[in-house]
């Protein structure tokens, strides 16, 4: 759902480490995973604007369409101004790009909110998980899932437990041999081993699944 050209990579060793140390059959999944891919991400809005283009539609169809809406801009490069200009135009342009009346509405939103100045980028460092996610969460279309989603895959937030995501819950039901798959509120304490390295232990719950 990311995309954007990565900053420099962080080391996870101590992440590794401890959750190899503490949980045995994570120390199995890491082993046939291999190194953590996870990179911080810089675009904002370009990012948020594509997680808004996901919503409803399948992540193959959102991404033709988003680089369609992409090829709109000069070096296809979505700023806010330039979006906020973009939806006053050709509604069957829009239509074509994937903007329904609704997305059309929550893009437009997130274009005020970035102008503005409400979703307060300079100071992500300095703010808490929370605070990010309350910030991101003022949008129009962009829910606790989509800012959890942020927190790991742009922020590269360390401890982000995404217990509401059916593809966590189904992971660790195979991974871990449950009956069932394990409800949000079952799901909470059985993360709590991993501390402080959840967002690395959610990475490799998903990837642990793959193939």
């Amino acid at each position: 759902m990311w995309f954007s050209d990565p900053i420099d990579p962080p080391n996870w060793s101590a992440a590794i480490k401890h959750l190899r140390k503490v949980d045995p059959v994570m120390k199995q999944i890491i082993a046939r995973v291999g190194p953590c891919g996870l990179q911080p991400r810089r675009d904002y809005f370009v990012l948020l604007a594509q997680s808004i283009f996901t919503q409803q539609i399948s992540t193959k169809v959102a991404t033709v369409l988003f680089n369609r809406f992409r090829d709109q801009f000069p070096r296809r490069k979505p700023t806010p101004a330039l979006v906020r200009r973009f939806l006053t135009g050709d509604e069957a342009l829009m239509r074509s790009c994937g903007l329904s009346r609704q997305k059309h509405a929550y893009i437009g939103d997130l274009c005020g909110h970035f102008i503005d100045g409400k979703i307060p980028t300079r100071r992500f460092a300095r703010m808490s998980d929370d605070e990010v996610i309350e910030s991101l969460t003022r949008v129009k279309g962009i829910g606790r899932w989509t800012a959890e989603m942020f927190l790991i895959f742009v922020l590269n937030r360390p401890d982000v437990f995404p217990i509401d995501d059916l593809g966590l819950q189904e992971s660790y039901k195979r991974l871990y041999g449950l009956p069932t798959r394990p409800t949000a509120k079952q799901l909470e304490p059985l993360g709590e081993i991993w501390r402080p390295w959840r967002t690395i232990a959610t990475y490799y719950l998903w990837r642990g699944t793959e193939g």
